[in-house]
């Protein structure tokens, strides 16, 4: 279990509700990823756990479905509230959903599980809540994500500048009991340079480091050696996710 400042979390989020749809290029390609590898189907009831700014909830609900929108963060619900993302609003853990058992039809948690402690917990907790024949549909980022930026960040000191996630083995051990299926996706953004690559993470409030906050401002001299250190591809700086999308048949 990784011991995780949840309030930090959720204060890192609520610093970026305002900004996070600016920077939101991976959440939403990798929202395409999950809901093409779910496939069609009609949901009555959805829950979207860990909801952040409400853009998934919205598309749900637009589908027809009767939304509840969860997040860790008020500021995040703030946004989804007046974007009127959802039909219902919940502050509330993944690992501990203030909500009764199998309340609904779809339960979906896009790139929000990797801030959880327990992995396991939180997929129970998801499937807790989801109805017999229901089903759950999550994505987290995998290990070996943003290659790039933790090579960069070697030339200027040894300290961890990303999360770490778990393997792809350690999901699937986390996945162990339940009736699933899983697919892996890579996706790579590119920017001009890297202090863009790093607001990117940033505006999405994607900065809280698990083993504690991060360090002091660049100095211009660091700067200009992280960006040597980064590896370009075609003059530009790419930093790449890896992402497993889980779909879990409630029994």
């Amino acid at each position: 279990m990784t011991p995780v400042n949840k309030q930090a979390i959720a204060s890192a989020f609520g610093r970026a509700a305002q900004s996070y749809s600016k920077y939101d290029e991976l959440q939403r390609r990798s929202a395409r990823g999950l809901k093409t590898f779910l496939g069609e189907g009609r949901f009555n009831a959805v829950l979207d756990a860990g909801c952040g700014p409400g853009a998934n909830s919205r598309a749900w609900r637009e589908a027809g479905s009767h939304v509840t929108a969860l997040d860790l963060s008020p500021q995040m619900l703030e946004q989804a509230r007046y974007q009127q993302a959802a039909d219902d609003y919940l502050v509330g853990d993944i690992e501990a959903i203030p909500l009764p058992d199998a309340q609904f039809d779809l339960v979906w948690s896009h790139l929000a599980v990797q801030w959880c402690a327990s992995l396991p917990q939180a997929l129970r907790e998801l499937c807790r809540v989801t109805r017999p024949g229901g089903t759950v549909a999550f994505t987290t980022l995998l290990d070996n994500s943003l290659p790039e930026l933790n090579q960069a960040w070697r030339a200027v000191d040894e300290q961890p500048h990303a999360n770490r996630f778990l393997s792809e083995q350690a999901v699937k051990d986390a996945l162990a009991g339940w009736r699933y299926r899983a697919t892996t996706e890579v996706i790579t953004l590119s920017f001009s340079d890297a202090l863009s690559a790093m607001r990117s993470l940033k505006g999405i409030g994607a900065t809280h480091l698990h083993g504690g906050r991060g360090r002091k401002p660049l100095t211009r001299g660091e700067l200009t050696r992280l960006e040597l250190a980064w590896p370009r591809e075609r003059g530009e700086f790419p930093l790449s996710y890896q992402l497993f999308h889980g779909i879990i048949e409630r029994d």
